[in-house]
């Protein structure tokens, strides 16, 4: 009990209080070496258990998984920032000979130039992408640059879903790994591994190079940099952000948007997986915020290890168990090379948008509560991957067309909002009228015409662009597109698909009327 009279001694100069004595000043691994990370209140390691734990952490959610199987190309996407690049650099060491347990997969990196987004001048872009591509052939992973404004260029068929049959994962895992030990092991007699000037072989690389190594290699041959963006392509792209009224929506657009160009990436090129390097603390923040968009129904695709709602391509997050705390003091602690690039959001206030919200909420409260990020990321590991039982109306494979979640779609009488907004838009839509010739043309001409617009039916009508967009959407990607204006500054590839999905959706409506009624006219045949 404090006493009203008793005396604590003076506060020393500085107002700083001595540091108190511990009972143990040894890594909690070892018990031998001097700490110089502590992760948590008592987990202090060295150096060399630090980065043992930090491995340990990235191939155990791979091989817990079990979804990359041997001989498989992976894409990984960087960004330059902390937590892709260690990601980036954990696979490189994964693949070395030194490697107790080396990774089998065939890796490769993508870069996605979003200086347009940005708000970038043309030559800060420039030195960036010197920056970028002298780290990429520091790595010498196969690698390729595509800039975000190649999204006008892409075709429709980004948007579409391969399904693909249900297999036995851990029997097949099994299998693949039995195959590919027996054709490493096979002796190959007169067989001589030859590797391209500046290549290595991808399931046997030499260690992480050092600096001589870098500056006596030669280019790496296995590279692709798309062609610069046109004027055109750079001014479609800054008039559609510059148009979206809020933050929230410019983010959401700009990760939608790089998750199709991700998807037509690693398909031209043969990926099967895509790595992402989102971090524990990213993905709480990723979760809240989605909770708060009214994303909740696709939070196990949004936040979980593997995101297979794209069919062919399946999406994998190997960083999500590492916090950014760990991430910065693995960098620091062994020089990973990253890049400091301005973001969307750079230098936007704590209320500017729901991302930034949730972010300053979720840090100020680990600042108090150190268990904060983790119970959020625990929860996030105990959603289930199931479509909701009972939802109505629209075919059940039909994806979102921006998100490409499965719609979960509620009928106009629905008390839901979704309900409300499905009532008011089929309120808002237009009656078709007959088919005439168009007086005006049916599109312009340009980089913002929708691929295949003028193929239908009937001319298009600018009136009914949003009502034909905004009917495919799930409730959140709604939501967002309310800040966008005007639907037509939306790249052409989404345009064409909206439009095909409703000519597609308008047909089999009127085969279905069709059926009805000759049924109908059957029954009173017999009836007669």
């Amino acid at each position: 009990m404090c006493q009203v009279g008793e005396e604590y001694g003076e506060t020393p100069p500085g107002g700083q209080l001595p540091p108190r004595p511990s009972r143990e000043l040894k890594c909690v691994k070892c018990k031998e070496g001097l700490p110089i990370v502590v992760i948590r209140a008592g987990d202090a390691f060295c150096r060399d258990c630090f980065k043992a734990f930090y491995v340990h952490k990235f191939r155990a959610v791979l091989g817990k998984n079990r979804l990359i199987f041997p001989g498989e190309k992976v894409l990984l996407a960087w960004s330059g920032g902390p937590s892709s690049s260690s990601m980036v650099w954990q696979v490189l060491e994964g693949l070395s000979r030194d490697s107790a347990k080396r990774l089998r997969f065939v890796p490769g990196v993508v870069y996605i130039d979003e200086g347009a987004a940005c708000g970038q001048s043309l030559e800060d872009r420039a030195k960036t992408l010197a920056e970028i591509k002298q780290i990429l052939q520091t790595v010498g992973f196969p690698w390729h640059i595509v800039a975000l404004e190649e999204v006008f260029s892409l075709p429709p068929s980004v948007l579409r879903c391969s399904a693909q049959e249900p297999s036995d994962t851990k029997g097949a895992y099994k299998a693949a790994v039995g195959s590919f030990l027996q054709q490493q092991h096979a002796p190959a007699q007169g067989e001589v591994h030859l590797s391209q000037a500046g290549t290595q072989d991808p399931l046997s690389p030499a260690v992480p190079p050092t600096a001589a190594q870098i500056e006596n290699r030669p280019p790496t041959t296995a590279q692709t940099e798309a062609r610069p963006p046109t004027t055109a392509q750079t001014e479609a792209l800054s008039r559609l952000f510059d148009s979206v009224k809020t933050l929230t929506a410019k983010e959401e657009l700009l990760q939608t948007l790089r998750t199709h160009l991700l998807l037509h990436m690693a398909r031209t090129h043969g990926y099967s997986k895509v790595m992402t390097g989102d971090s524990c603390t990213r993905l709480a923040i990723k979760l809240m915020t989605s909770l708060a968009l009214g994303r909740g129904a696709f939070l196990a695709w949004d936040t979980g290890f593997s995101d297979e709602r794209h069919g062919d391509v399946v999406v994998v997050r190997p960083m999500r168990d590492h916090t950014l705390k760990e991430v910065t003091f693995y960098n620091r602690l062994f020089a990973v090379p990253s890049v400091f690039l301005p973001a969307i959001d750079t230098k936007a206030p704590e209320k500017a948008s729901i991302h930034r919200l949730m972010e300053a909420f979720l840090f100020r409260l680990q600042a108090h509560f150190p268990s904060t990020v983790s119970t959020v990321y625990r929860t996030s590991e105990k959603l289930v991957k199931a479509p909701r039982e009972g939802s109505a109306g629209g075919p059940p494979d039909t994806p979102c067309l921006l998100c490409m979640c499965t719609l979960d779609i509620d009928t106009a009488d629905s008390a839901t909002a979704f309900g409300a907004q499905t009532a008011h838009l089929c309120q808002t839509q237009h009656p078709t009228p007959p088919a005439e010739a168009p007086t005006t043309p049916c599109c312009s001409t340009g980089v913002g015409r929708a691929q295949g617009c003028c193929q239908g039916s009937g001319p298009c009508r600018r009136g009914d662009t949003r009502a034909c967009v905004i009917e495919q959407l799930c409730y959140g990607c709604r939501v967002n597109m309310k800040d966008l204006p005007s639907l037509d500054l939306l790249p052409p590839y989404i345009l064409a698909e909206a439009q095909l999905r409703s000519q597609r959706a308008r047909v089999l409506q009127e085969m279905q009327e069709c059926v009805v009624e000759d049924r109908d006219d059957e029954a009173q045949a017999s009836e007669g």
